[in-house]
């Protein structure tokens, strides 16, 4: 990693990401979920404060150090122990069958092997456990979609590899996983990084 990705991408995340609105929608995707939790993508631990009781731990895997001491206070200050893996997502350290529910928020977006991270994820579930995710992908209207095509490259660039133009609902279910509940919406500024995916999934065998 450059400097731009390791020493200044990572505190301007975790500023840009941590708004008000932004914890709603964390809060909204993260309500139903218990047990021993595994985070891909967890940065610096932004999700924290809105994971709901019920919840026993979190593992959260995310390869920058930065992040890791950006996320010191708020795990410190959750209620629940919090271990971090400094690993990429498409490379878990984990056993099969040991959490009850993975979680990614605006982490699909960017993992370079999406889809071994989500075979990963699948590896790791309990039977029967669920995947919930929140993310930023393709929009459903073709003069938005065009819009994300093009300024893609460019967004990538300067984000670190974030890619504006996947189709999260997809992929998931490639990955083996069956979509059980899917909201697709737009939030407020730009729609070419403003369409949002908010769902939860299975695995499918």
């Amino acid at each position: 990693m450059g400097f731009w990705s390791e020493a200044v991408l990572p505190r301007l995340v975790d500023w840009g990401m941590n708004s008000e609105g932004l914890g709603r929608h964390r809060a909204r995707a993260l309500v139903d979920v218990r047990g021993r939790v595994l985070e891909v993508g967890f940065g610096s631990g932004l999700n924290l404060p809105h994971y709901p009781e019920g919840v026993e731990a979190v593992v959260g895997v995310e390869p920058s150090v930065l992040a890791h001491r950006l996320a010191a206070r708020r795990i410190e200050a959750a209620p629940f122990p919090v271990e971090l893996i400094p690993l990429e997502g498409e490379k878990i350290p984990c056993a099969d069958h040991a959490f009850d529910v993975a979680v990614s928020t605006f982490s699909l977006c960017t993992i370079p092997g999406v889809q071994d991270a989500l075979q990963q994820i699948r590896r790791v579930l309990k039977p029967g456990g669920r995947f919930v995710f929140l993310e930023h992908g393709r929009a459903p209207d073709a003069a938005v979609a065009r819009w994300q095509d093009r300024w893609n490259p460019t967004w990538s660039c300067m984000f670190g590899g974030c890619q504006t133009n996947r189709e999260i609902d997809r992929l998931v279910a490639e990955a083996g996983f069956e979509v059980e509940r899917l909201d697709r919406y737009y939030i407020k500024g730009p729609k070419f990084v403003g369409h949002f995916y908010r769902g939860t999934a299975r695995s499918a065998g």
